[in-house]
Parts: structure tokens; sequence; C-alpha cells
């Protein structure tokens, strides 16, 4: 068989497949660019004393810490002490001590780049063309990641966001000659604005929830109950640049066991945020406040002026496990003998992703119950906490 064709076929077919060789060609590298782009960052490089080696990605870091995550050692946190060289191809900013941020304004005096830290001093690497800065690790407080610090800078969540806190709960049931029910459970939110340890804090909210029901049945014998109930709300406005602040609390108690059937307290006062870094946060704080007491015998009944002064601890500890206690004492001014204070203190250690067992205690103490009723209140509950956030 035989194929004939003119000067003007060839021509035409020549520019097709010039076409479609362009094409292929643009195809290819628009495919390689867009594998170029996603391309993952070089590894940062964390290097002991001892000349251990470990690849993975610098995650933070405090005045003393180094939180390091590889894919073979995974998340670990060592000293700054331990550490002879380490080195980002991605971008931190590199906060001094002594420095807390507010607005976005603040940030150009900000070391921020790539890191190189040796011999007890961070080397900051801006872009290309810009000089880099060296800040003795001593004087450092935090290492953020660039985006997380941006984004920091610049977020200012509605009413409904940052909500952190948990949920427990425990029950039991026992069926016999007596039949006992018992349920316990709390709520506690807080959302503290910001929520980054670096930045100066403007605000915080915290609403809590605490219910204790129990009873007891057998035939021909009054039933035993138990019923505590606890709620409470604050809002915290920091001064300024400042770890103090002044706040607005109401409180509201039922306790079954002491005869009261529901105290009221309202107050304001000064609290004191006297640490507060990643592991712990300890506030004091004194108050003036109203408060109004309603028992079983309504004779008892008073409304009192006085005072609340409390302290409230959290530490986070080993393996996840997190400790909180707090502690207050309310004397009143006008009716000295009707002094309270309440204890508590809580130990959660984390079982499966979000969920924990918790072991919670908590004394009430009333001075002036109804008629017939212990001044003591002392529960002690084992449950199982879900982590909101």
């Amino acid at each position: 068989m035989t194929i004939h064709l003119n000067s003007s076929k060839l021509l035409h077919l020549s520019l097709a497949c010039s076409f479609v060789g362009l094409a292929g060609f643009s195809a290819v590298s628009g495919l390689l660019a867009q594998e170029k782009s996603g391309a993952k960052p070089e590894p940062d490089v964390l290097i002991f004393m001892d000349g251990e080696k470990l690849i993975g990605h610098l995650e933070s870091s405090t005045g003393s810490t180094v939180k390091f995550k590889s894919d073979m050692a995974g998340e670990v946190t060592v000293a700054w002490k331990k550490v002879k060289e380490l080195h980002t191809s991605e971008k931190f900013a590199v906060i001094p001590k002594n420095v807390k941020l507010r607005r976005k304004g603040e940030t150009p005096n900000i070391p921020q780049g790539t890191v190189t830290a040796t011999n007890q001093k961070v080397e900051v690497s801006p872009a290309a063309g810009q000089p880099s800065r060296t800040v003795p690790l001593g004087d450092t407080a935090y290492i953020v990641d660039e985006p997380s610090f941006q984004n920091a800078m610049e977020y200012s969540p509605n009413l409904f966001e940052d909500w952190r806190g948990a949920i427990t709960a425990g029950a039991s049931l026992v069926e016999a000659t007596q039949n006992s029910r018992t349920f316990t459970g709390a709520l506690n939110l807080v959302r503290a604005i910001p929520s980054e340890n670096w930045l100066n804090p403007r605000n915080r909210t915290a609403v809590d929830l605490t219910v204790s029901y129990g009873e007891v049945t057998q035939p021909n014998t009054p039933a035993l109950l138990t019923s505590i109930y606890h709620a409470d709300a604050e809002r915290d406005e920091y001064f300024t640049g400042s770890p103090v602040f002044a706040f607005l609390e109401a409180a509201f108690d039922h306790n079954y066991s002491q005869g009261l059937d529901l105290e009221q307290m309202y107050g304001g006062g000064i609290g004191w945020t006297v640490i507060k870094n990643a592991a712990e946060v300890l506030d004091l704080k004194g108050s003036m406040t109203y408060i109004n007491q309603q028992f079983a015998t309504s004779a008892e009944n008073q409304s009192l002026i006085g005072s609340v002064f409390s302290e409230h601890y959290n530490r986070k500890l080993r393996r996840s496990m997190v400790f909180d206690e707090q502690l207050s004492v309310a004397p009143a001014w006008n009716n000295t003998n009707a002094y309270s204070a309440t204890g508590g203190a809580t130990l959660a250690m984390p079982v499966f992703k979000r969920l924990s067992l918790s072991f919670a205690t908590l004394d009430t103490f009333l001075n002036n119950p109804s008629p017939g009723f212990k001044k003591n209140s002392f529960q002690t509950t084992l449950g199982v906490t879900y982590t909101l956030q």
C-alpha cells in the first residue's frame, strides 16, 4: 500500500505533532511544579550533647525545654542543657523573656525565621536579604512556629469558640433487700482569651456544675436521700500587661446532708495569677460577697455580708495526668458565727484518647447548719472524664 502526502498535509501534520508535544510537556511540567510545591519541607535536626541525633520537627520550646517530634522516637521533651545543636528548615518566632504580647503591632520586635541553636545561643535567620538576629538562650522564653504565632496575634474568637473543659460521670446501682442508686456528675468549662501562655491574658470565663444524688430504700423504712448540687460562674478581666485581674462571680449550693435548701453568693473582687505556664497555673483571689442562706428550717434563714478568700492550683503531671486543687474560706462580717469553707482535689489519669479515669474529693464545712445536721460534708468520687478540648 502506498501513502501519498503533499506538502500542505505535511505542514498540517507537523503543526499538530508540535502542538501535542507542547501540551504534553506543559502538563508534565505542571505536575512536576505541583509536586514540588506540595513537597514536604526539609526535616529539622536535634543533636544531643552525647552526639545522638533526632530527625523530625521542632514543635515548640520554653526557656528550659524543647518539644521535638520524630518518626522514630515520637514526641519527646528534653531540657535545653542536653541539646548541643538545633537546626530548623521552617520559620519560628523567638519570644524573649519578660515579653508579653497583646496586639499585632507589637510583632516587629520579635525575631522570626529559621532557627539555629548552638553554644547556648539562638540565631534567627529571616527572609533572604535581611540580617540574622542572635538571642542568648537564657533570655529566650518561647519558640513558636510562625503560622501559629501569626494566627494567635490576629485571632478574635466569638462567644462560642475556645471553650475547654471536661465532663465527668459516675453511677452505681444495687438491687437487694436495700435498693441503692447513686449518681455523680460534673461539668467544668473555661474560656481563656488568649489561650497561649506567651500572650498577655485579657479575660477568662469559667462555668462549673457538680451533682451528687443518692437514694437508699427498703420495705417499711423511710428512704435515705443524698442530694448535693453546686453551680458557679465567674468572669475575669485582666489589667493590661499585668497578672492581676478584677472579677465578678456567682455561686449556688444545695446540700440536703446539711439541711441547706439553697445558698446564693454574689460578689466581686481582685485576683492574682501567681503562676502561669505550660505546666501549671496558680490563682489567688479575694472578694466582697453577698450571701443568702435558706435552710430546711425557715427560722434559720439569713442574709450575710462577707468575703471569699480562695486559691486554685492546676498542674499537668507526667503521662498526661492532671491534678486540680482548690480551697476557699468565706467569713461573714455581720455574723461571725456563719462562716464556711470548701476544699477539693481531682486527679485525672488518661486511659484512651479523651477519656480519663478521675478520682475526686470534696469537703464542705458549714459552721451554722440546721439543727440536727453535721457541719461537715465529705464526698469521694471515682468516675470517667471526657475532655472536651
